[in-house]
């Protein structure tokens, strides 16, 4: 579920850069100014990305982590339920 969350967050951004980019072709200005601002929203983008990707990373590191922990508790309680059983 996180992870559909996750992806569609990056497709978003990139359908908005995709979307500025093209905004910005159709816009009334020179075709430096054009290129300036092409790049500077390539750039916010990537920026973006780049952060959505680390906050997925992060993420990903902290189910792992809980992941583990159950697994561990889980095997201490059912060696705990084996002694039991063997008295």
């Amino acid at each position: 579920m996180e992870e559909e969350i996750g992806n569609n967050v990056v497709w978003f951004l990139a359908g908005a850069a995709v979307g500025a980019t093209i905004a910005l072709l159709y816009a009334p200005h020179s075709g430096e100014v054009t290129r300036r601002k092409i790049t500077r929203r390539a750039q916010e983008s990537r920026e973006a990305i780049e952060d959505s990707g680390r906050e997925m990373i992060d993420r990903g590191r902290e189910l792992y982590e809980k992941g583990r922990k159950i697994a561990d508790e889980a095997a201490d309680m059912f060696e705990r339920g084996r002694k039991l059983v063997q008295g």
